[in-house]
């Protein structure tokens, strides 16, 4: 009897690896603090789909993907951002630094937050990519995100910011 039970489990199993082996496995490169316990804590909190992209398996810690090909790259523990020139705006509580020099790539990192995550998107729909809306990767990862420890560091409107004087020359 348990032989009979076995084998449709085994079979299910085996559809399912199968079915999971179409997407392939994402190489994503583990960043620096990857074994932090804050990390660990948003990783079985990431949702299966963002901004209508399903997740896929990865390769390290700490890191998720979500498309097929990846659309949307998370990881974990990269090192915080200092002072830049770069825009930064505040989504649900969480302040995100945005690299748009490769745009419609995105290269988005958390400011204020220890350890800091990082995400790589694309906003560009072509024949062999769907594009995701920027507005709404942020909007969802960063109720995950914003459980990571606030280290005080906040936005700042580049109007506001205060000038680094230019040295004088003698």
């Amino acid at each position: 009897m348990p032989l009979r039970r076995t084998i449709p489990a085994l079979v299910l199993a085996s559809v399912t690896l199968a079915l999971a082996g179409c997407a392939g496995t994402v190489n994503v490169p583990a960043a620096p603090e990857a074994n932090a316990p804050e990390c660990a804590d948003l990783m079985v909190r990431l949702p299966q789909q963002v901004a209508g992209a399903e997740r896929r398996w990865t390769d390290s810690q700490a890191t998720a993907a979500w498309g097929d090909p990846a659309t949307i790259i998370f990881s974990c523990g990269v090192a915080s951002p200092g002072p830049t020139t770069l825009r930064c705006e505040s989504v649900a509580g969480v302040d995100w630094v945005i690299d748009e020099s490769e745009a419609p790539r995105f290269r988005v990192v958390t400011y204020g937050r220890k350890p800091a995550v990082e995400l790589y998107f694309n906003t560009e729909t072509s024949a062999e990519v769907q594009g995701v809306s920027s507005r709404e990767v942020l909007d969802e990862l960063s109720r995950v995100v914003s459980r990571l420890p606030s280290d005080g560091g906040a936005c700042v409107d580049r109007a506001e910011a205060t000038p680094v004087p230019s040295p004088v020359s003698p």
